[in-house]
């Protein structure tokens, strides 16, 4: 019998779909094997909880697990939610960055599920979410060492050819800090609500301080601490990377600045841990400070405290557009789920402590 796995919970109703059609396309749609062995009958579907995005579910064959993406419904942001980029992107990265998973098949027919999603094989190992797994000892050794294997998979990533991997046709070119300033300003005007701030003095802030693009390489653009993998017999030990939604051709140090923002270190402020969603306040985690001086170290980049700032702001007001947009859907009432609520407060959060930086 198959393990439980953590944070595999009960589908939502409004989030459910008709099992036996994706069983009866999985079949059709991969014959070659391995990727056909193991999925007869119907599978036993089971939600993550963890993400506000994607959704994404857990199917148990007696003898495999599979992983299916999907979109949420509801109004989405133009361009986002593309699953077929997402399953692109990691069936080009497979070849040469050994931490995706594999790819199994892409549907783009909506009579089978009402929208296009894809499946992968499941990463077995651990996930942190907001706390670490219970019952797996982690000595301040073992997690400074986990953080400093995190940084070592990030610049990985970052050195990835994106040439050999076919992966040059996401770049549009020079720019990718004004793009990214302009485009997430405007993501947060259209996403705003009456509760929520303007982030008026923030927004020109940043157009008023970026600087021009310090490389261009593949980015995650979202990587953190619990879309990764990490090995069971090795808690320390980075095994897979997950979520490429919003994965693309950038600057390395944009995409450093939304992943750290995230790092919620253990001497924050009690209202900013409040925010915490990974547990990387742990005894021994290393400080995001460390992270950005290791990790340039590791790339060869120059970074002064005062230059990374922009990049601190950046991604904290990244952040503060994502829970906006997520919370938009709770607030026009496109999704019952109760726990979106909880991200209204959380802009507020994050625009004072942007403001402490920029004090």
């Amino acid at each position: 019998m198959n393990a439980e796995v953590p944070g595999a919970r009960a589908v939502r109703e409004e989030d459910s779909f008709d099992v036996d059609a994706v069983a009866s396309w999985l079949r059709a749609n991969a014959p070659d094997a391995p990727r056909a062995a193991g999925l007869e009958g119907t599978p036993e579907v089971r939600q993550f909880s963890g993400g506000a995005s994607n959704l994404t579910y857990l199917l148990r064959y007696p003898d495999r697990d599979l992983i299916l993406r999907r979109a949420p419904r509801g109004t989405k942001a133009k361009g986002a939610h593309d699953m077929r980029r997402e399953f692109a992107i990691q069936s080009a990265l497979a070849p040469v960055f050994p931490y995706v998973a594999p790819m199994v098949g892409f549907c783009d027919d909506e009579s089978v599920l009402g929208g296009d999603f894809y499946v992968m094989g499941r990463i077995d190992g651990l996930i942190p979410r907001s706390t670490w797994p219970a019952g797996v000892p982690l000595t301040p050794e073992q997690a400074r060492q986990l953080c400093l294997n995190v940084v070592e998979v990030t610049a990985e990533l970052h050195s990835v050819d994106a040439d050999a991997a076919g992966l040059t046709h996401l770049g549009k070119g020079t720019g990718y800090v004004r793009r990214q300033v302009e485009g997430w300003s405007m993501r947060y005007r259209n996403a705003h609500t009456p509760d929520n701030p303007e982030f008026t003095e923030v927004m020109a802030w940043l157009d008023a301080h970026q600087p021009a693009d310090v490389a261009t390489c593949v980015i995650h653009n979202d990587f953190k601490v619990d879309n990764l993998v990490f090995a069971a017999d090795d808690p320390t030990r980075v095994i897979g990377v997950l979520d490429w939604e919003m994965a693309t051709l950038g600057d390395p140090l944009m995409d450093l600045g939304g992943a750290l923002a995230f790092w919620i270190q253990a001497d924050d402020s009690e209202e900013l841990r409040l925010t915490k969603r990974v547990p990387t306040d742990l005894p021994g985690m290393i400080t995001r400070d460390e992270f950005v001086q290791r990790y340039c170290e590791r790339m060869g980049f120059d970074l002064t405290p005062d230059a990374w700032r922009f990049y601190e702001v950046f991604g904290l007001f990244r952040n503060a557009v994502i829970a906006q947009q997520i919370y938009y859907r709770y607030f026009h009432g496109q999704t019952s789920n109760e726990m979106f609520a909880l991200f209204g407060p959380g802009v507020q959060i994050l625009d004072r402590r942007i403001a402490e930086l920029l004090a």
